[in-house]
C-alpha cells in the first residue's frame, strides 16, 4: 500500500508522455498517397475533393456520413442515375478528399464546401439526399441557402446534440481530444460497425479492412477530430423548424446508432417532414433495406422528374 501513491504518479506521467507524443494531430494537403487512379478530383473551397457526377435529369446531391465516403451511396447510384444527375462527394476530411489545416469541418462549413462544388459544377438548386452526419450538412444548406435545396431526405440523421458520445464533448478541449482520437479512435472498428446493421453479417471483411485502410490515411484522425469538434448542435437545433423543404426521413426501426426516437423527434420538429420506417434494419437502409428505402427515396424525388427540374 506504501507504494500505491509512487504507482499512481508513475502512471500519471506516463500518461503525460504519452499525451505529449501525440497531442499534435497532422493534416494533410494535396493528393493522398494511392488514390485510386479512376476517381474524379476538383478543387473547391480551397480543397481538394473527389466527387461523382453522373446521370441527367433534375439534379441530387449525395452526402455521406462521419467517417465515411461517397461510397455509401453506390448501392443507391445506379437507380439514381436513371432519371437524375447524380452529384456525390467525399466531404472535408473523409474519403479521398484532403484534410488541410485552417479549414473548417463543421456542418456549415461542409455546407459552403458543397455549394461551391454545385456552383462550379453550374447546378443552382438541387434535391439533398444525406446519411447520419451528412443530414447536419444538409439541415446546414437548407439554413443557409433554402432556395438552392428543393427537397431533402435524410437517413438515420445525426443531428442533435444529445447524439453525440461522451467521447466527442471531451474531445472539444484542446489537447484532449488530440490525445483521445490519437489512441483511441482506431480501436475495435469492427465492434463499432457492428453495431450499426441489424443483421451484423452483412458487415463483410472487406468493408472491414476499407474501414481500416481509411483511418490509416494522412491527416484522417485530424480531419474526423475537427469534424467532431464542430458538432456543436445545440447551438442550432432551435432552427430546424425553419426547414419548411419537402423531407423524407428515412429510419432503420432497429438503429442503434440514431435511434428511432430520434426521427420522430426530427419529424415533429420540421413543417414539412415525413418518416419511414423500415423493420429489421439498422443505420444503413439504403443497405439494409435496399429495395424499400431505394423504392421510397425514387417516390420522394419523382415530383422532381414530374417538374421537369433543372439540369
Amino acid at each position: 500500500m506504501r507504494n500505491r501513491p509512487l504507482r499512481i504518479a508513475g502512471g500519471l506521467v506516463a500518461i503525460c508522455i504519452v499525451a505529449l507524443q501525440v497531442a499534435c494531430l497532422s493534416f494533410h494537403s494535396g493528393a493522398l498517397p494511392d488514390e485510386p487512379e479512376n476517381a474524379d478530383f476538383m478543387e473547391a473551397d480551397d480543397t481538394r475533393i473527389r466527387y461523382l457526377d453522373v446521370g441527367q435529369g433534375p439534379p441530387v446531391v449525395l452526402l455521406h456520413g462521419f467517417n465515411a465516403t461517397l461510397n455509401t451511396w453506390d448501392p443507391v447510384v445506379p437507380e439514381l442515375k436513371e432519371n437524375h444527375r447524380v452529384l456525390a462527394l467525399d466531404l472535408r476530411g473523409f474519403g479521398w478528399t484532403e484534410r488541410p489545416e485552417g479549414q473548417d469541418y463543421s456542418p456549415e462549413g461542409q455546407a459552403r464546401l458543397v455549394f461551391e462544388f454545385l456552383n462550379q459544377k453550374g447546378v443552382d438548386e438541387a434535391a439533398v439526399v444525406a446519411h447520419s452526419w451528412g443530414s447536419s450538412v444538409a439541415l446546414a444548406m437548407a439554413l443557409k441557402e433554402p432556395e438552392r435545396v428543393r427537397r431533402l431526405a435524410l437517413y438515420s440523421a445525426w443531428v442533435f446534440a444529445d447524439q453525440l458520445p461522451t467521447f466527442f464533448h471531451w474531445s472539444r478541449a484542446s489537447g484532449v481530444g488530440e490525445v483521445l482520437f490519437a489512441l483511441f479512435y482506431r480501436e475495435r472498428p469492427a465492434d463499432k460497425m457492428a453495431t450499426a446493421f441489424y443483421d451484423s453479417s452483412i458487415m463483410t471483411q472487406e468493408l472491414v479492412d476499407e474501414t481500416k485502410e481509411a483511418l490509416r490515411r494522412p491527416g484522417a484522425l485530424a480531419g474526423a477530430l475537427e469534424a467532431a469538434r464542430g458538432q456543436r448542435f445545440e447551438e442550432v437545433e432551435h432552427l430546424y423548424s425553419k426547414v419548411d423543404q419537402p423531407t423524407l426521413l428515412l429510419w432503420g426501426r432497429e438503429d442503434r446508432v440514431t435511434r428511432l426516437g430520434h426521427g420522430e423527434r426530427l419529424q415533429t420538429m420540421l413543417p414539412n417532414a415525413e418518416l419511414a420506417v423500415f423493420a429489421q434494419c439498422g443505420h444503413f437502409p439504403m443497405i439494409e433495406a435496399l429495395h424499400a428505402s431505394n423504392r421510397r427515396l425514387a417516390e420522394f424525388l419523382r415530383a422532381d422528374v414530374d417538374a421537369g427540374g433543372s439540369p
